[in-house]
């Protein structure tokens, strides 16, 4: 499945993709402020490609003009998500390299992300979340029709071994029809 935007492509990873990946996912300011640590290697990368980046409705977000993926996005259906146990809502997830923030890309992903989960995938209700100190993400969710629902003390990041405060909002179909 590959969907397209005025500017991206949205198209599932594949191994080709590792040196990107990796190239942008090695960042300190790209994985810890979403809850994971900064790739080391380029074999982690790959393997982040095969174990994780790998999800059903999981899309690496690529320039048109290259076809080289810049970040990720997904659409976590049940069964991947504890934001939900319905058929009918997901999990919104997704981060960009950093060269590539403040260009709308991610805001151009997310909506067409929602349109898909909406129009296509049948989807009622898109969770997403953030961490504390996350603005950029708070503010795109906001931009996109999201609202709060509710925050999360102590949510455990196995991954970077700490606790953190987590933010939870919402959109519906119903929401999302009346703003477009």
């Amino acid at each position: 499945m590959k969907l397209e935007t005025k500017r991206l492509i949205l198209r599932p990873w594949n191994s080709s993709d590792a040196e990107s990946l990796f190239e942008y996912a090695k960042d300190p300011d790209v994985g810890p402020i979403a809850g994971w640590p900064p790739h080391k290697s380029l074999d982690e990368s790959k393997a982040v490609i095969k174990n994780v980046l790998n999800g059903k409705e999981c899309y690496a977000i690529c320039l048109k003009e290259n076809n080289r993926a810049i970040g990720s996005i997904e659409l976590k259906l049940n069964g991947h998500t504890n934001m939900s146990d319905k058929n009918d809502e997901c999990e919104l997830g997704y981060w960009l390299g950093k060269e590539f923030w403040k260009n709308g890309y991610m805001t151009e992903a997310v909506k067409e992300l929602i349109r898909y989960g909406f129009e296509e995938l049948g989807m009622n209700v898109i969770w997403c979340g953030y961490y504390d100190g996350n603005i950029k993400s708070k503010g795109l969710q906001e931009k996109c029709g999201f609202t709060y629902y509710r925050t999360t003390p102590n949510i455990k990041l196995t991954l970077l071994d700490e606790y953190r405060t987590g933010h939870t909002n919402i959109l519906t179909k119903e929401k999302w029809m009346n703003l477009k």
